[in-house]
């Protein structure tokens, strides 16, 4: 058969942790090699151009393009508020006149005696980059950004909503029930709270109104997300959701308990201040849901992505499916063919027998498990 390897989700007490930081546009890098950096430092920033509000001011003014440059009263360069009268059309003695009025705050860009037309650049919108985890600068990408780096506890999720978050680590008062709305507590504000069964959608609604930053959960009944959503959420990419609190679900869909490691992990980090990661991509780029808790150097030897990327896979192993129809599910494998097969694409890859919990049996392409 030989031996099969599958990547498993990261559960590490001592992690190096190294995330890119890098802006969508070309910007100015605020940091430099070596810089100590809190989750909310600024290490780059940068600016989006402005919407261009673009005005027919001939046509508006009754004019030809060579008639209306006789009528303005800006010029490009000038700055110009909302309702400022941009150019004035006066006419019968004087007695009537139109005017044009900009309909934005912003600069003239450019004036056009061709097309009678008048453009208008609001200001620009800046995009601030934060480190996003507390620790050290070890790289600069020039005009992009910079490379942090950290040392701690590192937990991945199998699914998670909205994005980056940071709060203080609080594990519930009886975390193996699930929340509900009256768990929920005004004290619990920029916290990221703990438990090892599920949320309900009203609880999670609660948590928003309260300002929870965010919440770490084993599993979660679908319908409870879309119900908080307000739409049908697709696995395949997440983090964009702006619900106004962070999600990350350990185990999988279904009223699935946290795993042992995993909460025993998080309960040792209790009160310890943690940055959080609600992003998902299932396709190729896996991204993690994550929950990151930088801890003091050691000296100890931390554990890298390379020495966890991989798995032995054989018969009696633990799996969680990350693929529909049975994304979330968890199985034992009970069969590992060495022959490929042909699946529905039409594509030869290798496969894997396995039992469900609930005792079903099922065949699944190797790349779409994950070790448990």
């Amino acid at each position: 058969v030989g031996t099969a390897y599958t990547p498993g989700l990261a559960v590490s007490r001592y992690f190096l942790i190294r995330k890119t930081r890098k802006l969508p546009i070309k910007g100015k890098v605020l940091v430099k090699e070596g810089d100590s950096v809190e989750p909310g430092t600024i290490v780059a920033r940068a600016e989006l151009p402005g919407n261009l509000a673009q005005l027919k001011v001939a046509n508006l003014l009754g004019l030809s393009p060579n008639e209306m440059m006789e009528k303005l009263l800006v010029k490009v360069g000038d700055k110009v508020i909302k309702n400022q009268e941009i150019a004035r059309n006066q006419f019968f003695f004087n007695l009537f006149k139109t005017v044009v009025k900009s309909p934005v705050d912003g600069t003239v860009e450019y004036i056009s005696d061709v097309s009678g037309n008048i453009g208008i650049r609001e200001a620009p919108v800046p995009i601030d980059l934060r480190a996003y985890i507390k620790g050290k600068i070890v790289e600069v990408i020039p005009d992009e950004g910079a490379i942090v780096e950290t040392k701690g506890a590192f937990i991945q999720g199998i699914f998670g909503i909205d994005g980056e978050r940071e709060g203080t680590l609080m594990v519930m008062p009886d975390p193996e029930k699930n929340i509900e709305p009256d768990d929920i507590k005004p004290e619990m504000k920029g916290k990221i709270i703990i438990a090892r069964r599920m949320i309900s959608c009203d609880a999670l609604k609660k948590a928003v109104k309260t300002g929870v930053s965010g919440i770490v959960v084993g599993g979660v009944i679908e319908k409870e997300i879309i119900e908080l959503l307000g739409y049908e959420i697709g696995v395949a990419i997440t983090g964009q959701e702006n619900v106004g609190i962070t999600l990350v679900i350990t185990e999988g869909f279904g009223e699935i308990r946290m795993s042992d490691k995993t909460f025993s992990l998080l309960k040792q980090m209790d009160g310890k201040n943690a940055s959080i990661n609600g992003t998902t991509q299932i396709r190729a780029g896996v991204i993690r849901p994550e929950v990151i808790v930088p801890l003091p150097d050691t000296g100890e030897e931390p554990e890298t992505p390379q020495k966890m990327s991989q798995s032995e896979l054989s018969t009696g192993t633990r799996i969680r499916i990350i693929r529909e129809p049975h994304f979330g599910k968890l199985a034992t494998v009970t069969e590992l063919p060495p022959q490929l097969t042909v699946i529905e694409s039409g594509a030869k890859v290798r496969i894997l027998r396995a039992k469900l919990d609930n005792g079903e049996e099922i065949a699944v392409p190797r790349a779409n498990v994950e070790i448990i």
